[in-house]
C-alpha cells in the first residue's frame, strides 16, 4: 500500500484593491464595507466619518455593503467636504 502525497490546503481566493495606504488583499466576494472596515481597523476614525469612492465614483454609505469589489479596483476613503 502506498501513501498518497500530502497536499497543502488551497489558500482562499483573494482579490487585491489599491488604496491610499497601498495594496489591500481581501477575500474574493468582499464588498466596499469590508474594505472600509479593514482600512479603518486601529484608527480612531469611524466608517460613518468617511466618504468613499471606487474607481473614482462616489459610493454612498448605505450602498457600501452592496457594492462588490473586483481585483484591481481603486478604493478611496476620505473626509467629506462640508461648509457653508
Amino acid at each position: 500500500m502506498t501513501a498518497s502525497p500530502m497536499t497543502a490546503p488551497t489558500p482562499a481566493p483573494t482579490l487585491t484593491v489599491h488604496t491610499e495606504r497601498g495594496p489591500l488583499a481581501l477575500p474574493t466576494g468582499s464588498t466596499l464595507a469590508d474594505a472600509v472596515e479593514a482600512l479603518l481597523t486601529g484608527s480612531p476614525t469611524d466608517a460613518t466619518q468617511v466618504a468613499t469612492a471606487v474607481n473614482g465614483s462616489f459610493v454612498a454609505r448605505h450602498a457600501r455593503s452592496a457594492h462588490p469589489l473586483h481585483d484591481g479596483d481603486t478604493v478611496l476613503c476620505f473626509s467629506p467636504i462640508t461648509g457653508g
